[in-house]
């Protein structure tokens, strides 16, 4: 499987990552074994979790998911494995977490970075990123910055500082941001060359068919400085699969299981629309839904590992197969097509 080098460290991951976020929630730990079982065996050397993780959130199962990843990272040979996980940023939905006190701060990186390695129960984590900002930025489909909003947060000095400590200790190998902006990963950067801190190789954003986001800013400034894109959610919480297009309210999956207040973005008429779409493209080209959302994400320049999510081996084995698909300039056109019609609608 293709392997690239994350940002300016000598970790070499592949081009696709096993998430884990339904690990504890809709999957058993016999099912997310078999799940990362399979992963492995085909290639990935990439595995991302969090202290949040599974979603939906609640008091009763969050750090599961590290957990069962931990035990699992157990039966295989840990140098052969990248491991990623992050930190959770402030968020009424992760108010259980250090007892709700969730900016970054040295103090609280440190509790973060102890609890994870407890839990997965390693001597070290490849990468470690901040889940979320803890400034006031536009978040998880949010359209604009709104300065009414601003709020006291840890800076980034600090934070950085907070993360320096676990590098030089062994405990981090490399760090890396979520859900940032082209702001963010700028002044993360700055302030790691005015501090002689360690530099973010990394930055997990959204980025699919239904969110092109990322290319309106943040792939110019991860280009010049050498961050890569992990990209997640390349199905849209199963929007690109086609199964809402097919049957909207009988789809077995979270946007049916979980109230639709989880995660609204991805519940918008104009989604459902842009992914019915979508998924007839696919269709006319011999193509399923997942291969053609898979497939695009492979092939953008920016993206530098796809971070796939899966219930079951057999929609992991789905995902896999999309490696091996080309898109040819008709199938691309016809992305371009609907997307200039239904820019970003899951943004």
């Amino acid at each position: 499987m293709k392997k690239i080098a994350l940002g300016q460290t000598d970790l070499s991951v592949t081009h696709l990552c096993m998430g884990t976020m339904t690990f504890g929630e809709q999957n058993t730990e016999t099912e997310g074994f078999a799940i990362l079982d399979a992963a492995f065996e085909a290639g990935i050397n990439f595995v991302d979790t969090a202290e949040i993780y599974p979603v939906p959130v609640n008091k009763a199962t969050f750090s599961r998911t590290e957990g069962i990843v931990g035990r699992w990272l157990k039966t295989k040979p840990r140098n052969q494995l990248v491991l990623a996980t992050k930190m959770s940023g402030p968020s009424r939905a992760a108010k259980w977490i250090r007892d709700g006190d969730l900016d970054f701060m040295p103090k609280n990186v440190d509790l973060a970075v102890h609890n994870s390695l407890k839990l997965l129960d390693v001597d070290y984590i490849d990468l470690y990123q901040l889940h979320w900002p803890a400034r006031n930025v536009p978040l998880f489909g949010a359209m604009r910055f709104d300065p009414k909003a601003e709020k006291p947060s840890a800076a980034m000095e600090d934070t950085l500082g907070g993360l320096e400590k676990h590098v030089k200790a062994g405990n981090i190998r490399a760090i890396g941001v979520s859900n940032e902006t082209p702001w963010g990963v700028s002044e993360f950067i700055k302030q790691s060359e005015l501090h002689a801190a360690p530099r973010i190789a990394s930055i997990q954003n959204g980025n699919s068919l239904l969110n092109r986001t990322f290319e309106n800013g943040l792939d110019e400034v991860c280009f010049r400085e050498n961050v890569s894109l992990l990209a997640y959610s390349p199905l849209s919480f199963g929007q690109l699969t086609g199964k809402y297009a097919d049957d909207r309210e009988g789809a077995q999956g979270r946007l049916n299981k979980y109230s639709k207040d989880w995660s609204p973005r991805y519940v918008r008429e104009s989604v459902y629309q842009a992914a019915g779409e979508y998924a007839a493209l696919a269709r006319a080209h011999d193509l399923t839904p997942t291969q053609l959302a898979i497939a695009w994400s492979l092939s953008q320049w920016y993206v530098a590992s796809t971070i796939i999510g899966a219930t079951s081996v057999a929609q992991l084995q789905e995902q896999l197969s999309a490696q091996s698909v080309v898109l040819s300039p008709e199938i691309l056109a016809g992305i371009e097509a609907i997307h200039a019609r239904l820019p970003n609608p899951a943004f």
